[in-house]
């Protein structure tokens, strides 16, 4: 048995947080160890659900991408990152900087600007001259045994092979723009969030929308009946959720 939904942008942002929240390894990791979350818009909803509480997503934007004339809201990173030790929030420092005090089972959290769901790949697009938050983390963080999540949204899938073009964006010296960083770790969207919150199959199945909802997606969810009004359930929580310049 199957239905078939659509989630925005924003939707799915909502969905990915509230699934990571519940999921597994990041409970028993908030409990017994270390979570620590960095910036990101995606990142900017995790840790309202997992604080439970409110904040302005907008102050945890680094990289970001915006049409031609923007003159929306301000999109900065001077929010507080969320790092939590056997469930006491840790104040006053940068997940970045808290690499040291954790090891194996803790989980550091970083989105990503492009996904290839098949192969499993997700990217980063770098343009700060030290590799930004990947590049300040990625070497303590397999010396240490951590674990790498990437909440990102099916909407920034592409069908190309991202080590290829990471290679080729990467080799030209006289290229402009940022370099791309296919990055080490475990791939969180939609599908996984279904799946911890309802138990339920999701195959993406469309994609794209007009009048707010560019960049949404279709997703058809297998299910017993049972798991299909849990899904039905958790996408009501998420339905109507506000655009990311709008909250």
């Amino acid at each position: 048995m199957h239905t078939l939904i659509s989630l925005t942008v924003s939707e799915s942002k909502r969905l990915i947080a509230k699934g990571v929240a519940a999921y597994e390894p990041i409970r028993r990791a908030v409990q017994e160890g270390i979570v620590a979350i960095s910036s990101g818009s995606t990142n900017g909803y995790v840790i309202e659900e997992l604080t439970g509480e409110r904040i302005d997503k907008k102050t945890m934007v680094t990289g970001r991408t915006l049409p031609s004339g923007y003159s929306g809201p301000t999109l900065s990173y001077t929010g507080e990152d969320l790092i939590l030790r056997r469930g006491e929030r840790i104040r006053g420092v940068r997940a970045t900087q808290y690499i040291n005090e954790m090891g194996p089972g803790d989980v550091f959290v970083k989105g990503a600007n492009a996904l290839n769901y098949e192969r499993q790949q997700a990217a980063v697009l770098i343009g700060h001259p030290t590799g930004g938050t990947i590049g300040a983390v990625i070497g303590p963080a397999i010396a240490r045994r951590l674990r790498f999540l990437h909440p990102v949204g099916l909407e920034k899938s592409l069908s190309v092979d991202l080590a290829a073009v990471a290679e080729r964006i990467n080799a030209d010296a006289a290229g402009k723009g940022p370099t791309l960083w296919v990055v080490p770790g475990e791939i969180f969207t939609e599908i996984e969030a279904l799946a911890v919150l309802a138990g339920v199959e999701a195959v993406p199945a469309g994609a794209g929308g007009l009048g707010g909802a560019e960049g949404a997606v279709w997703l058809a969810l297998f299910g017993t009946v049972a798991e299909l009004a849990k899904a039905q359930e958790i996408l009501a929580a998420v339905h109507g959720e506000p655009p990311f310049t709008a909250v």
